[in-house]
């Protein structure tokens, strides 16, 4: 079959239409370097775990016992708000006895007398803890607030202790109270305070903060560290 000039010059320019198209599809591909892959995936980053909380001017590892004794005695004490700590390693001379706000971090400090039993020479430092009756020494552990009475130093707040070291402390009449020999005035005479026999025993201004902020089965944790 024989094609004239006129189908032959149609053919052609099909032919070079189709080249040019193909030619500007290859020039404009995109590199394959260039396409884009999926990413793989990435392990999420864990949050930073907050930093420990201690309190201004409280012994962290007296601090750390604490909390430990507060979580380890859970329901039995009814309010968590602010704890006592009592830092027994240091003398009577210093406002050892730390009221700490554990939502606030406000710590309000308070100078705080040991039991005669505990010190026997009346150096001012703790010597030894004791839970046996007739001892008259203070005893380590954890404690908790519970009624208050009128007594031989006037109003005064009685103490429940929770631990084998302590338990003894509410039948051996441990308690919080003011007392004459716990006055600011005994430490600026002599660098301390008197004994007591056992007791928390405070100065009158200082009884009355300890007892409002701790009133109504909140804790007190009281201990010497080497």
């Amino acid at each position: 079959m024989s094609l004239n000039r006129r189908e032959m010059l149609r053919l052609g320019a099909a032919g070079a239409g189709g080249l040019l198209l193909s030619s500007a599809a290859a020039s404009n591909a995109i590199p394959s370097a260039l396409i884009r892959r999926p990413l793989a995936p990435v392990a999420p980053v864990p949050p930073l775990a907050p930093a420990p909380f201690v309190p201004a001017g409280v012994n962290p590892a007296l601090f750390a016992r604490a909390k430990a004794a507060l979580d380890s005695h859970g329901a039995l004490i009814r309010h968590r708000d602010v704890i006592g700590v009592v830092d027994f390693s240091m003398d009577s001379g210093h406002q050892r006895f730390h009221l700490i706000d554990l939502a606030s971090g406000r710590v309000e400090s308070h100078a705080v007398a040991h039991g005669r039993g505990s010190d026997p020479d009346h150096s001012g430092f703790v010597e030894l803890f004791s839970n046996q009756f007739g001892s008259y020494a203070t005893s380590n552990g954890t404690y908790i607030t519970a009624d208050t009475y009128e007594g031989k130093y006037g109003h005064s707040m009685k103490v429940q202790g929770l631990d084998w070291t302590n338990n003894n402390a509410e039948s051996r009449a441990i308690v919080i109270h003011n007392a004459w020999y716990a006055e600011p005035e005994m430490i600026a005479q002599h660098g301390k305070l008197g004994r007591s026999e056992g007791c928390f025993a405070f100065s009158r201004a200082s009884q009355w903060q300890v007892m409002e902020r701790l009133a109504d089965g909140r804790m007190i944790y009281a201990d010497k560290l080497a």
